[in-house]
């Protein structure tokens, strides 16, 4: 997204750089117009081993660039990267969920249900979008960044974490997403629009990415990229990118009925392919040790402090520290743990997951074109 504001003239800073670096690495060129598309869901994997479901993406992945995600590879710390520049141990955005502060529950970092913690509070550093807006109210005559989604995600918890500070317009189908989204960019004031898209995302998480729904919602999603860039204003970039790959899992491990990974655990959250385990005090040695015995070369475990200092969360900020599990479990292969005590039949039943470091889940394509 920096690199993606910078090639309109909105020139941001994050992760100690700035946008016209990013921009440089990335190759994107100068332009009137941005629109930023984000299918969530759609590793590059994925689009390559199924592209025939895809011809107008197919058709530019010669030219695309392959991108790396963040760890955890989810939407929550993904899409909070993508809204800030900023990786995961400094926004806190450290999975789907994490361990509450206040309460030593779960905190839901998407839905941020029974919590007193709200998004702005935790989610702490300036988004892109709030950078541009402090210095319109300074003066500066800076065209706006504009969001096309569904009204329910106008004020969300996730909204408001990552990407706050665009000024939003609603719009439910794809299509309808499509149309407003170019309607935006004909507008003289208008220099960027972000547009997500979430049922590749859903329909793979119900039934797996090798279905056939999901080749038939990534037909659908194709061919609306294809009109998209057809009603664009002429010259318009079109950046297309994900924010994290996909596993279907045929092996899951459950923590509630396997004795050795319960014991001296207060509490797993994270995601079944990428857990934040809690311990006792003191346990945490023993923990990692008992996890890996059961887990095997289905997993790779490690502890916080190892985590921290492999850099895979990026710069963690020592008020986030304790937010990262005593031990950090990513699942190989096609194998997942879920904890059945705190989890909901439903998320027990899904086929399509995400969150480790396979190169599945990690690597996300980033296809740039000027329409």
């Amino acid at each position: 997204m920096p690199a993606a504001l910078d090639a309109v003239g909105l020139d941001t800073l994050s992760a100690g750089r700035t946008s016209a670096t990013d921009r440089a690495v990335l190759g994107l060129p100068q332009a009137p117009k941005v629109c930023v598309v984000l299918v969530d869901g759609l590793g590059m994997r994925m689009l390559t081993e199924r592209g025939g479901h895809a011809p107008f993406l197919r058709g530019r992945l010669p030219d695309a660039l392959t991108l790396s995600s963040t760890f955890p590879s989810t939407t929550a710390s993904a899409i909070t990267a993508l809204g800030t520049g900023e990786l995961p141990g400094l926004t806190g955005m450290l999975g789907f969920s994490v361990r509450d502060p206040a309460t030593g529950g779960v905190l839901n970092l998407i839905r941020w249900e029974s919590t007193t913690l709200t998004p702005r509070s935790w989610q702490r550093q300036d988004t892109l979008f709030e950078q541009l807006a402090a210095r319109r109210l300074g003066g500066e005559r800076l065209r706006e960044v504009v969001s096309v989604g569904p009204a329910r995600f106008v004020g969300s918890g996730l909204t408001e974490a990552a990407l706050r500070g665009m000024r939003n317009v609603s719009a439910e189908s794809l299509a309808d997403r499509v149309d407003a989204a170019s309607a935006q960019l004909r507008r003289d004031e208008v220099a960027a629009v972000y547009l997500y898209w979430g049922d590749v995302d859903h329909t793979g998480h119900e039934h797996g990415w090798g279905s056939w729904q999901w080749g038939e919602e990534v037909t659908k999603v194709d061919g609306e990229l294809a009109r998209l860039a057809r009603t664009l204003p002429r010259g318009t970039l079109l950046v297309i990118t994900a924010d994290h790959g996909m596993v279907d899992v045929t092996d899951k491990v459950d923590v509630a009925t396997t004795p050795a990974l319960a014991q001296d655990v207060e509490l797993v959250a994270g995601e079944p392919r990428a857990n934040h385990v809690y311990t006792a005090p003191g346990a945490a040695e023993a923990v990692a040790r008992r996890w890996q015995e059961v887990l095997g070369e289905r997993a790779w475990v490690a502890l916080r402090e190892e985590v921290v200092a492999a850099g895979l969360l990026g710069e963690v900020a020592p008020d986030r520290l304790q937010t990262v599990g005593d031990v950090v479990v990513a699942m190989r292969g096609r194998h997942a743990v879920v904890d059945s005590r705190t989890q909901t039949p439903a998320s027990l039943r899904l086929v399509g997951m995400h969150g480790s470091l396979t190169e599945a889940e990690m690597a996300v394509p980033l296809i740039a074109t000027v329409v």
